[in-house]
């Protein structure tokens, strides 16, 4: 069904149910045929994308006819069963909204029945004025546009020194702010230069941007306690599991500054998961402002074979790095 007024489209992305077919990159593929929560989640971005697209409000057209950028400003996802190469699913869209903002309710199943990826999104229309400072959204467009992603308040007073290697080595042995931010924490820190590849709108880092870089904090933080993921495949045949993961905007990030990064364990489940958050701040104007927060939950499991893997507990040398003992 094509729908030819902007009244008739945002009526069918705010009210209509829709359902894709989406399939995991090869790219996600890191151990065996799982495919890693990062890539899930992409699942859940391009379907809603594809959501957009059947309501004929794709996000190319947002952006070149009415000045908007697509964000997904929160993601909160659910990984109840694994997913492999060459799998296909079938993504439900389903608009959570009242009216004034864009939320929408996302599942993945594999067979048709049984759900194996839930997740929560809400999205944010930005007005973009880098090309056209002047530009002008619809009115119909105009309750669902935001002139900020979101703004945050700063958390402190902070100094902005460039590092003299654009971030490479800056970490919370080495930098003083980030030794400050870990200070009483269960945490690592790093500095990070927001990098070309991981914007979108010729400005802003973008949400799966930040999933790559919850990816890279669990890596950093694991081998930085002498349990990295290469040291547990070769040693055990154990791989990380996510069954939850979770990132919401506070504030803009922008193409080249330093972003500082703060991976905190916050708690660990007896000996099957523990939780880890990860806050990400820049300094504008003298003030630290934080970007972007979210958790994520891990777990471990073994494989046997190239096929099957089961979860495992901790034991007491994971126990202890994850501790910081």
């Amino acid at each position: 069904m094509s729908f030819t007024t902007l009244t008739e489209k945002l009526a069918a992305l705010t009210t209509r149910t829709t359902d894709t077919e989406v399939r995991p990159r090869y790219e996600g593929n890191n151990i065996n045929t799982w495919i890693g929560f990062k890539h899930v989640n992409y699942l859940v971005e391009e379907a809603v994308l594809a959501h957009f697209r059947a309501a004929g409000l794709p996000s190319r057209t947002l952006f070149q006819e009415y000045g908007l950028g697509l964000e997904l400003a929160e993601l909160d996802t659910r990984i109840l069963n694994a997913f492999h190469l060459d799998e296909t699913a079938t993504a439900t869209v389903r608009p959570t909204g009242d009216g004034t903002g864009l939320t929408f309710a996302v599942s993945l199943s594999k067979d048709g029945k049984n759900k194996d990826v839930t997740a929560k999104v809400r999205v944010a229309l930005r007005r973009e004025r880098y090309v056209d400072p002047t530009n002008a959204v619809p009115a119909e467009l105009a309750p669902y546009t935001v002139e900020r992603i979101a703004t945050a308040e700063p958390v402190r007073d902070a100094e902005l020194v460039p590092s003299a290697d654009l971030g490479l080595t800056a970490t919370h042995h080495t930098d003083p702010l980030l030794k400050e931010l870990v200070e009483g924490s269960n945490a690592v820190a790093w500095r990070w230069r927001i990098s070309y590849p991981y914007c979108h709108n010729n400005e802003r880092l973008q949400m799966s941007g930040y999933l790559r870089l919850m990816e890279e904090a669990k890596d950093r933080l694991v081998a930085h306690r002498g349990i990295s993921i290469k040291t547990l495949l070769d040693e055990r045949k154990w791989i990380p599991v996510v069954p939850h993961s979770k990132i919401r905007f506070l504030d803009e990030a922008l193409m080249e500054e330093e972003l500082h990064i703060v991976f905190t364990i916050e708690d660990i489940f007896k000996d099957l998961t523990y939780t880890s958050r990860m806050d990400c701040y820049v300094i504008r104007d003298g003030k630290l402002v934080p970007t972007a927060t979210g958790t994520i939950v891990h777990g471990y499991a073994v494989f046997e074979n190239r096929k099957d893997w089961a979860l495992v507990p901790f034991d007491e040398h994971v126990l202890t790095a994850l501790r910081g003992e």
